[in-house]
């Protein structure tokens, strides 16, 4: 009877044995299962979302949202299934946890920098201040962001240059990218010429710009002619603004100072350049000499 037992007890042992990596490997499945779901529900349901919507801006926020979801989701998934496998090897959870919590606040001391990029990158997606494929400029750096995680912002500049930002520098955002924005645009001229006239040929090669059927598509409402702006040392500043498609005011404005430079040319409209007058004094019977113009360009 003792032998029985005996071989009774030892079966059982290798029984809870052979269960034991039986737990785990299903543990392991379901987890993986878990994050291939994850990865495919995730995309389907924002391209539902996206189906549903003809914005723009909205579908960028679906999209950065979507990438964000689907790394807390695997990071929720490990971390969840970590703690299962070493339950089922007997490694108690408890103690790992109130060590965890002691560790975190000893780390924490050390690591504010990083809670910190945490905690803002939080509040930058909650409150849609940032999404991919816009153009921001974020801690004196400004580009095309190419992704936005909890923890940072990769920027990539017009030179192709790329810059990983913390989002816990980040104390302004600047985003060129909502909804539409305005081409600001400065015209000099010289003193001599006609402010009216310029404002008819301002208005004539704006109207045609809108004709265009490339640039016209770009351009959401007439020509703003705010006025003169300022009287420089060698020219009447006049500023205007074309209220334009996101992320084209550099198109227009470009567009807009080629057309006039050679409507300028054709029209004979002075474009003026530094230039300096040298007056060498008078005689005192009023007689002086001829006076000297030095052009600096």
């Amino acid at each position: 009877m003792d032998t029985f037992n005996a071989l009774l007890k030892e079966f059982s042992y290798w029984s809870e044995a052979a269960r034991i990596p039986l737990r785990i490997g299903i543990i392991l499945v379901v987890s993986w299962i878990a994050l291939s779901l994850s990865q495919k529900l995730i995309p389907m349901l924002r391209k539902q979302l996206q189906e549903r919507t003809d914005d723009p801006e909205q579908l960028k926020r679906l999209e950065t949202l979507g990438r964000v979801f689907r790394y807390i989701a695997a990071v929720l998934i490990t971390l969840i299934s970590g703690m299962l496998v070493l339950a089922e090897l007997g490694v108690s959870i408890a103690p790992i946890l109130a060590s965890a919590g002691v560790i975190g606040i000893a780390i924490g001391f050390g690591a504010q920098s990083l809670i910190k990029d945490y905690f803002n990158g939080f509040f930058l997606l909650l409150e849609d201040q940032v999404r991919q494929d816009d153009v921001v400029e974020v801690a004196g750096k400004g580009g095309l962001v190419e992704e936005v995680t909890l923890r940072y912002i990769r920027l990539r500049d017009y030179e192709g240059n790329v810059h990983f930002i913390p989002n816990g520098v980040i104390t302004t955002v600047t985003n060129r990218s909502r909804s539409f924005a305005y081409a600001v645009i400065n015209i000099g001229i010289a003193y001599r010429e006609n402010v009216e006239e310029v404002f008819e040929v301002m208005r004539e090669v704006a109207a045609g710009m809108r004709q265009d059927e490339t640039l016209g598509p770009l351009i959401l409402e007439d020509i703003d002619i705010a006025g003169v702006d300022d009287w420089a040392d060698s020219a009447v500043v006049i500023r205007c603004r074309f209220k334009v498609q996101v992320l084209q005011q550099w198109t227009v404005r470009r567009a807009f100072l080629l057309r006039m430079k050679k409507e300028f040319d054709r029209r004979g409209i002075e474009i003026p350049f530094p230039h300096l007058t040298l007056y060498p004094g008078q005689a005192k019977d009023g007689s002086a000499p001829p006076l000297h113009i030095l052009n600096q360009g």
